[in-house]
């Protein structure tokens, strides 16, 4: 696409340069794609005059939602409400980039020993849970116990928490053998025992031990599924509790129809909580946002609505006519927003910015190593499971379909993420249908019939099911993949649900394969490769893979500390996962999002999902289309956004 341009392009503020990230033959594409510089977001024009006491709002849409339990919930339109309204200990700066930890309930860092085994942090005294019956009618501060309750959480096999993986690998001392005595003896988790990983030294200090050093230990305790809930709400509500959230958050949930419509208000009782933010010193958008927002109180809105909207036609007509202040643009909209690498000129003249940023997220079909198909560790279902890679058109999916707006994926170490290498290649792009054939062929899987479909080596038909969702956009990912497994001999038929009916069976072990993105929450590139460990099958780990090899592996990066000898280890971990393709790798997206004009401070956030809080929207800019109206009380209300069916891409 956008053949013949000069890269123009300005990256999202602040972060490393492409040129260190992407793989030099698609550098020249991710560049054509342009962005105009986020220091200018939030000159707007006025209205007129509106009501000095009009509240603020920041309207959006996304994918539907499954719930607001920060312990229960694995999916990122979920992770992006709950996250405003609970709040981890840690967070991240929003402008500073490479990535830095920053405290958030708690007082200060974690202090670690030298081994890296001993954390000790303390909660800022004065922050306090919104309001629940549960409380009775009295102010409920936030202590270290809160903390410890959560992250007990999820450990207890009842929550069914797809963050237990995550948690598990920081090797909190006897966390996992207390989750697994009640699995064992089939009696409720001990949230009372004392722990010895995991102790409550005083009102606000929080100690951890662990079995092993973890050098990277304080990104766990900025993961959004590790925020603090009120023991007293969730045992009050049971199996709901992801329909009442009380958290110490800057917004408190006014509305829920679910999938539907979701309302944030600002928090009456939020700390006295200012802006700050230390971009690099030439990152000189970041340094105007940081002149123009420095020391204002958080947040800066009073209220959020979201229209839940699953298909991404009206998700960009609602942007196009005012009714939403943020979109992330779809690709198929790409061309219509941005020829020729730039903002469009009717777009640019109503005020509109556009910021992009490769994103740390990655997109891939999983294979049910369980399945007696696709599945399995021997030489014929790994030749079946690789062939299939070769087959997928990864270079086409990107040009068709994402219209650029992606690199191709060479490993589960995706960019900005520590272990990333843009010199590193890989089988995981090759698009090679000849060899795919090959292979086949060699393995048995042969067109005994002369029908012109491969059957298995002993004779039985051979039908991929692919799992899908009822979407437009999901059936033109269909429809490449359908031609790329006919082109060798493999018959593939498409079983569509909503996705968090997918989810929910890929995590049970019910699919053969599905497509589906994975986004890193934390900068250590073991992120991406926890999907591979043989103890997160049934959370993060959708395919189910086992591989003694690669959880020795795991082990090793989780313990080392950031150098040559953990790049080793990365390296040795890529060409485990190309070898045995559990998952076939297709691409890293660019994020490339549209802001109305008087969205003041939006950065595209890479491992976090709040932001909410570190926006503005100014009063009177322009909306619905060109038509002039003021936020908030005196504001045309926008019509009703109907929603349609979930979107797969995460």
């Amino acid at each position: 696409m956008m053949r013949g341009m000069a890269p123009r392009l300005v990256l999202s503020p602040g972060l490393t340069p492409w040129r260190r990230l992407v793989p030099p033959p698609f550098l020249s594409r991710v560049l054509r794609l342009g962005t105009v510089a986020v220091a200018a977001a939030g000159a707007a024009a006025v209205a007129g005059p509106v009501a000095a006491d009009a509240p603020k709002v920041l309207r959006l849409a996304s994918p539907s939602e499954t719930g607001f339990d920060p312990a229960r919930v694995g999916d990122v339109p979920s992770f992006l409400v709950l996250s405003h309204i609970f709040e981890p200990l840690l967070g991240y700066d929003p402008l500073a980039r490479p990535v830095k930890l920053v405290p958030r309930t708690a007082a200060a860092l974690p202090e670690g020993s030298p081994d890296h085994r001993t954390w000790t942090v303390r909660v800022r005294p004065g922050t306090f849970f919104t309001g629940h019956h549960a409380f009775a009618g009295r102010p409920r501060e936030l202590t270290a116990a809160d903390y410890h309750y959560s992250l007990m959480r999820i450990a207890d096999p009842a929550t069914r928490s797809p963050s237990w993986s995550s948690l598990e690998q920081a090797a909190i001392s006897g966390l996992a053998e207390r989750r697994r005595e009640a699995v064992r003896h089939q009696r409720a988790f001990d949230y009372d025992r004392p722990l010895p990983g995991m102790r409550v030294v005083d009102r606000y200090t929080l100690q951890f031990v662990l079995d092993a050093g973890r050098p990277r230990f304080p990104q766990v305790l900025a993961e959004a599924s590790s925020a603090a809930v009120a023991r007293e709400v969730i045992e009050a509500t049971g199996e709901l509790s992801a329909e009442h959230a009380v958290g110490t958050g800057p917004f408190r949930l006014a509305e829920w129809r679910r999938a539907s419509r979701i309302v944030l208000e600002r928090n009456p009782g939020y700390r006295d909580v200012r802006y700050a933010a230390e971009p690099a010193a030439d990152d000189a958008a970041g340094q105007a946002i940081l002149a123009r927002l420095r020391g204002r109180r958080l947040p800066m809105v009073d209220r959020v609505e979201i229209a839940v909207i699953d298909e991404v036609q009206p998700s960009w007509l609602a942007f196009l006519t005012g009714e939403t202040d943020v979109v992330a643009l779809p690709p198929e909209f790409l061309e219509v927003a941005m020829p020729g690498g730039r903002l469009a000129p009717h777009l640019a003249r109503r005020g509109i910015t556009v910021e992009s940023v490769v994103m740390p997220a990655t997109y891939y079909t999983m294979f049910n190593m369980e399945h007696p198909l696709v599945g399995g560790y021997a030489p014929a279902q790994v030749a079946l499971r690789r062939a299939i890679g070769l087959a997928i058109d990864v270079r086409r999916e990107v040009d068709l379909l994402r219209h650029g707006a992606a690199v191709p994926a060479q490993s589960p170490v995706a960019v900005h993420l520590s272990g990333y290498d843009p010199a590193y290649k890989s089988e995981m792009s090759d698009h090679n249908p000849a060899r795919a054939r090959a292979l086949l062929h060699l393995f048995g899987y042969l067109d005994r019939d002369g029908d012109g479909w491969r059957e298995q080596p002993d004779g039985r038909p051979l039908v991929l099911e692919m799992a899908t969702q009822p979407t437009q956009q999901t059936r033109r990912f269909d429809e490449l993949m359908r031609r790329d497994m006919e082109a060798i001999g493999l018959r593939i038929v498409f079983r569509a649900a909503a996705w968090p009916e997918q989810y929910k069976a890929a995590r049970a072990g019910k699919l053969m394969m599905w497509s589906v993105q994975g986004r890193a929450s934390a900068p250590d590139g073991l992120q991406g490769l926890q999907r591979y460990d043989g103890a997160a099958k049934g959370g993060i780990n959708l395919a189910r893979f086992d591989l003694p090899r690669m959880n020795e592996v795991i082990g090793r990066l989780l313990a080392l500390a950031d150098g040559p000898e953990r790049e080793a280890a990365f390296f040795e971990a890529k060409r485990l996962t190309a070898a045995w393709m559990p998952y076939k790798l297709r691409t890293h997206p660019v994020q490339v999002t549209l802001l109305q004009p008087g969205v003041v401070g939006f950065r595209r956030p890479l491992f976090w999902p709040n932001w909410f809080e570190f926006v503005d929207v100014e009063r009177g800019s322009h909306r619905n289309g060109g038509v002039e109206s003021a936020r908030g009380a005196t504001a045309v209300r926008p019509r009703a956004l109907v929603p349609h069916a979930h979107l797969v891409h995460r």
